[in-house]
């Protein structure tokens, strides 16, 4: 049987962290977020898998503005908390960046201490977890970007 190595390291996402880059670079938010000691993660409609909350940046909205929007339409948090942490870039094709050109987000972290039980768009429902899923979305990007939240806070 043939090994199909079509997919190399060099097509592997690449992920960075930067202090601050031009805030018309920022596409994309992505937010960690914990209730009541437990990590938050979202089950989209079309995959079996769990990510973190996040999405694309609206015309006209500010990036802490997609922050609150995201985490809203995400997970439900109607009550809670949310800070940056870092901007981060990926480079390679992704599910979310067809060209795999690099492009950068901001990574934050939220504290949510209320939810309405009301999820819109594409999520079929928010996990609390103890631990961290195995079965990622993205499993080579959003690990790293639990590492750097757990590096900040510790």
């Amino acid at each position: 049987m043939e090994k199909d190595i079509s997919k190399t390291k060099s097509d592997m996402p690449k992920v960075k962290f930067y202090d601050t880059v031009d805030d018309a670079l920022l596409k994309f938010v992505v937010i960690i977020s914990k209730s009541s000691g437990k990590w938050v993660f979202c089950k989209h409609k079309e995959r079996n898998t769990y990510e973190v909350p996040g999405g694309h940046r609206e015309a006209g909205e500010t990036i802490m503005e997609t922050a609150e929007r995201e985490l809203r339409e995400e997970t439900g948090a109607v009550k809670f908390d949310i800070k940056p942490i870092c901007v981060y870039s990926v480079t390679g094709k992704t599910i979310a960046n067809e060209t795999g050109e690099e492009s950068f987000g901001l990574l934050c972290f939220a504290e949510i201490m209320e939810f309405s039980g009301v999820l819109e768009h594409e999520i079929e429902k928010v996990a609390l977890m103890d631990k961290l899923p195995k079965n990622w979305t993205y499993p080579l990007i959003q690990p790293k970007l639990i590492e750097k939240y757990l590096q900040t806070e510790s």
